[in-house]
């Protein structure tokens, strides 16, 4: 039997009264290695971007001034006075009645502050024709135009993609700080679970949570450790405890934790140090078994066997704590409104979750249609939902066509 069962509300609190979770350390890797990763501190730029002014056309540098006037009817002629390439300093300068030859990306020669096109030009002899007036700055990025130096460009916390890996590398950052992963065991409870890849034996199943809830991890910034499949045996279960305590920063179980014979889980956290079991049983559906311990100032989430039930209570509240030790804590789930295409029933006395796939109905309104789950047990449920509808323990059920928020597995 359970101790007390808790809200999920209340669960999240002792939690929060035993386990304040923060980022852990730091550590600098190479540029290569920063994608998905979190950066741990501000990145302030320490030059120029671009760090000269360039052109954005091919054509040809000069004064703004000396265009003026010129049409198709009426060109300006200019003298040549040299060409300017990709990467080289340019040799010559722009002064009054005088172009110079630009490519694409080339340095803007000093005198010059505008290019004109190709298109609009005319080359005879030496002499460039201009049939065409520019502006000031017409065709020229400018030095600093897109990041100045002092510039804070990236801020701590901030997920790094290919865009922000990009940014890093047009500063000439090789190396970057970052927060480390935390490493999260994961492992697997009972004599009917088999490791995929083996024979299924009568009576057996396959280990869907172990491969659902690592999966989870890696989509919360998490590295996964699998530490595979253990029998209801507490002196195995605790030999296994002891190890992932001891390889990573959280731990995660699934099944063992119902009110069955064998269902030792909660009874083998408690015996393994203070405080132990600090959540056992909330009031949910599904997720009523979950138990959560503290043991060497490490959170152990075990979760209940069925699928369905073990993924939910992981994203309420496995997570949140995931996200904050990986520095990601201002990442929150995604969440949308849409409207029920049925009515929902909640469990009695308990917080429900309802598992609903998104589709389009009449007018394109987005619609949250209930999965069948049959039992909690059932493996489909996984891959049909696209998230969850939640309803309170005081409200007897959602109508049809009832706005909902749905809470997004994913992005």
């Amino acid at each position: 039997m359970f101790r007390k069962l808790v809200t999920i509300d209340e669960a999240k609190k002792v939690i929060q009264q035993h386990f304040q979770p923060k980022p852990l350390d730091v550590k600098q890797i190479p540029l290569l290695e920063a994608y998905n990763r979190v950066l741990a501190e501000d990145v302030t730029s320490a030059l120029d971007i671009p760090p000269f002014s360039r052109s954005t056309v091919d054509g040809y540098a000069v004064k703004a001034k000396d265009t003026f006037g010129a049409d198709e009817n009426k060109p300006v002629s200019l003298k040549i006075c040299g060409t300017v390439n990709v990467g080289e300093t340019p040799k010559t300068s722009v002064v009054h009645g005088k172009a110079a030859e630009v490519v694409t990306g080339a340095p803007i020669p000093e005198g010059a502050d505008a290019v004109v096109m190709f298109e609009y030009t005319e080359r005879k002899d030496g002499e460039l024709y201009v049939y065409g007036a520019i502006a000031k700055d017409e065709n020229v990025m400018n030095a600093g135009a897109d990041i100045r130096k002092g510039e804070t460009v990236l801020r701590a916390g901030q997920l790094l993609g290919s865009r922000e890996v990009g940014v890093l590398a047009a500063l000439g950052m090789a190396k970057v700080k970052v927060y480390i992963v935390p490493n999260v065991a994961v492992l697997s409870t009972g004599a009917e679970v088999t490791e995929p890849g083996r024979k299924l034996s009568p009576g057996k199943i396959y280990d869907t949570n172990a491969y659902s809830l690592s999966t989870a991890v890696l989509e919360s910034g998490g590295k996964p450790v699998y530490l595979g499949v253990f029998p209801d045996d507490r002196t195995e279960l605790q030999k296994a405890l002891t190890q992932a305590l001891a390889s990573a920063d959280i731990v995660i179980t699934s099944g063992g934790v119902s009110v069955g014979p064998k269902d030792i889980v909660p009874q083998t956290l408690d015996s393994m140090g203070e405080p132990g079991v600090i959540v056992c049983g909330i009031a949910t559906k599904p997720g009523k078994p979950t138990t959560v311990a503290l043991i060497r100032d490490k959170l152990v989430f075990s979760l209940p066997g069925h699928p369905t039930s073990a993924l939910l209570i992981f994203h309420l509240l496995v997570r949140p704590i995931i996200l904050f030790l990986a520095g990601r804590e201002g990442e929150e789930t995604s969440e949308l409104k849409a409207f029920a295409s049925a009515r929902m029933f909640a469990a009695k006395g308990r917080r429900t979750f309802i598992m609903v796939r998104l589709r389009r109905g009449d007018g394109n309104r987005l619609l949250a249609e209930p999965v069948p789950s049959g039992l909690s047990g059932a493996i489909t449920t996984l891959a049909k939902a696209d998230g969850f509808v939640e309803i309170a323990e005081t409200q007897q059920f959602i109508d049809v066509d009832e706005e909902v928020s749905v809470h997004l597995f994913k992005r």
